[in-house]
């Protein structure tokens, strides 16, 4: 080679390592700048625990999150930030700031990540829960409280929820001194409660308890895989492999829950209008003939709205009176007080109602007491 053509190559390499040099100095300024910006736009996140680079506070969750969030806000106060992953967790602890994000700010506040289950349960996340704010989310919001939920329509019911409130306290009574599995028997009674109000004009009394022992075993599978951890959500570049199978599982129980739904609806519609009104028959008839919304109201929509009803219905529900028994029962004060308290206003051998005369409790909630 000679010693032009050498010479020529040098100055080439030359070029190319301070064009390289000149590009990485443009990044880094770049880099510094935007770094400088966004502490100057984006306000200090809340005090909270050290994380570790990549998992965050994942390692440091207790599985009894109540005791580990009240631990924390004893620590960094009533607002602090865990870093689930990738996600940015905001920890509210008092009723003065959970006011504010659920009722001052609860538009700024009102959408969420949609977790992989969740979006496979629930038909793409097209239900109140997933949907976001938006014209979607208030129809949905209009056809439950306004329709679903109104006082007329819970009323046309509570003959339905008194009878199956009897049939648990009975149950009850018959197991004095034995043990009793309170989760599932207030699992079977709201869902006894919801099934009837949503399709109880169309399933048959001696198909109910099929229908409920079904219903019961999907619906655990589900709230299963929605409360799991899944690394596909605290890290979304990761939901491609559905490494723990989140996603495939929870569409082999979303059909299973889909085709009892189907069956439903197709009961429904052989019956016509009749007057065994339900959900499920105003449901139905929003669909085919339209409403006053701005979003038409399809399919999709329906059985999503049955979704919720029916998994977040009993399992919140029956979760909630199962925790607050246990921790009565672990406080033998506070569950002689809640007795006492039921013998002063309801009478020791009377029935506790949703609705009582006195002016002491207009509005009476369902209570069962267990002697210490």
């Amino acid at each position: 080679m000679s010693k032009l053509v050498v010479d020529t190559w040098l100055r080439a390499d030359d070029g190319i390592v301070t064009v390289v040099l000149i590009v990485a100095s443009i990044l880094s300024i770049f880099w510094l700048v935007r770094m400088l910006t966004s502490k100057k736009t984006h306000p200090p996140l809340p005090p909270g625990p050290r994380s570790l680079p990549l998992i965050g506070n994942l390692l440091s969750l207790d599985p009894e999150l109540h005791v580990y969030f009240a631990s924390l806000a004893k620590v960094h106060g009533p607002i602090a930030r865990l870093w689930l992953g990738k996600k940015l967790g905001v920890l509210i602890t008092s009723p003065e700031l959970a006011r504010e994000v659920l009722k001052l700010h609860d538009t700024t506040f009102a959408n969420r990540d949609v977790p992989v289950a969740g979006v496979e349960a629930t038909y793409g996340g097209n239900d109140i829960v997933w949907s976001p704010y938006g014209d979607q989310w208030r129809m949905l919001r209009k056809i439950c409280v306004r329709e679903m939920l109104s006082n007329q329509t819970l009323d046309s019911v509570y003959s339905l929820r008194r009878r199956e409130v009897r049939n648990t306290v009975k149950y009850l009574h018959n197991h004095v001194g034995q043990p009793v599995n309170i989760g599932e028997q207030m699992f079977l009674t709201v869902l006894n409660v919801i099934t009837g109000m949503m399709w109880g004009g169309t399933v048959k009394d001696e198909d109910r308890a099929t229908l409920g022992a079904e219903f019961r075993q999907v619906v655990n599978e589900i709230v299963g895989y929605l409360g799991m951890p899944n690394l596909s959500d605290f890290y979304p570049s990761l939901a491609l492999f559905d490494l723990q199978g989140v996603r495939k599982n929870m569409k082999v129980l979303a059909k299973r829950l889909d085709g009892i739904f189907e069956s439903m609806i197709d009961q429904r519609r052989k019956m016509g209008s009749d007057e065994n009104k339900d959900f499920l028959q105003f449901l139905l008839k929003l669909k085919d003939e339209g409403g006053d919304y701005k979003t038409a109201f399809n399919m999709a929509h329906l059985k999503s709205l049955l979704m919720d009803m029916v998994v977040g219905g009993t399992d919140t529900t029956s979760n909630t009176i199962e925790f607050a028994l246990a921790e009565m029962i672990n406080k033998p004060e506070v569950l002689k007080r809640a007795q006492q308290e039921l013998e002063d206003v309801v009478g020791k051998d009377n029935i506790v109602e949703e609705f009582v005369q006195g002016p002491r409790w207009q509005n009476v909630c369902l209570c069962f007491c267990l002697d210490p």
